[in-house]
This record gives structure tokens, C-alpha cells and sequence, in this order.
């Protein structure tokens, strides 16, 4: 029954949500009134599901549903974050098909795309600010490691975690 319940609450909270960041205090919420993490616990999933690739709200999932009920409440809690996802992609795949040939279709999604350029350059100023402003200034040694970084994968075509590897090597003796 614990996993039905997880698939529940997770996907409450994948429906109520706008993702990322925005989950936590959900997440946090179902996790302590059905009494199965206390809020240290959740703050520790949190810290971990932020140092793992992918979306933040599904590494949470993933981690409090197999921190609650092992690998198969891992698989319940995922796949009911992911269900608001996946519903509104197959929504929109069979909106998509039925007026693919609509001239008015067609106007919006070219109008979109300015939109979603300017989003992309907004979290690009965003993630900037958060990672090489230190203390109301620009940190020369984030700098550093970022356009370090920015070399290995575009001039030298390193992979991603060869280039965290020794951007964290970096990190560790450029800034402690």
C-alpha cells in the first residue's frame, strides 16, 4: 500500500508544482505529515538530489521514495512525478498532430520562439550570477573554472565528467 500512496503524493505534487526548486517545500510537506522522513531527512535528500544530474524533482522522488520503501517505492514515487510530465507531453504530441498543417499553429509556435530564447538567456544570467557572483562581486577563481571548463568541452571535446572532475579539483584549490 506504501507504494500506491508514494504514486499518489508524488504525483500531487508533480501536478502542483511548477518543478524544480519549487517542489521542496511539497516534497517536504508529504514526506513529514505521512511521517515517512523527518525535515533533516528531507533537507539531506534534497542535498543530495541537487548534486546528481538531473531535474531536482525527480532525483528527489527517486531518493525519498527508496529512502521510504527501497527500490520499488523508488519506482512508485518516480513515476508519479513524472506522470503530470508525461500527460501533458501526450496532450500536447496529439494537439500537436491534429493542427500540425494550421496556419495559426504555425504563427504561435514562430512567435514562441523569441520567448523561449529570452528564458534560456534569463537562466543563463540567472545560474551566472548565482555561480560567479561570491559576496556581491564577481569571483575571479569562478571565472576561471568556468571558461577552464567552457575550453575542455568545446575545444577539446572532454567529457562532461572528466570536465566536473577537474572543475571540482579546481574548485577545491582555487577557492576551499
Amino acid at each position: 500500500m506504501i507504494y500506491l500512496e508514494l504514486f499518489i503524493s508524488f504525483a500531487l505534487i508533480g501536478f502542483t508544482s511548477f518543478g524544480g526548486m519549487s517542489m521542496i517545500p511539497l516534497i517536504n510537506d508529504q514526506m513529514i505529515s505521512h511521517r515517512w522522513m523527518t525535515m533533516q531527512e528531507v533537507a539531506d535528500i534534497v542535498a543530495i538530489a541537487e548534486m546528481t544530474p538531473g531535474p531536482l524533482g525527480l532525483n528527489c522522488a527517486t531518493f525519498a521514495g527508496h529512502r521510504t520503501a527501497g527500490v520499488l517505492g523508488a519506482l512508485s514515487a518516480t513515476a508519479g512525478v513524472l506522470l503530470p510530465s508525461v500527460t501533458v507531453a501526450l496532450l500536447a504530441a496529439a494537439f500537436l498532430a491534429r493542427f500540425r498543417e494550421s496556419r495559426i499553429l504555425g504563427r504561435a509556435l514562430y512567435g514562441i520562439r523569441p520567448v523561449a530564447i529570452g528564458m534560456i538567456a534569463a537562466i543563463i544570467v540567472q545560474q551566472s550570477m548565482s555561480n560567479y557572483v561570491v559576496a556581491g562581486s564577481v569571483s575571479p577563481a569562478t571565472v576561471v573554472i568556468g571558461a577552464v571548463s567552457l575550453v575542455l568541452l568545446v575545444r577539446f571535446k572532454w567529457s562532461v565528467p572528466g570536465t566536473i572532475a577537474v572543475a571540482a579539483a579546481m574548485g577545491l584549490l582555487l577557492c576551499r
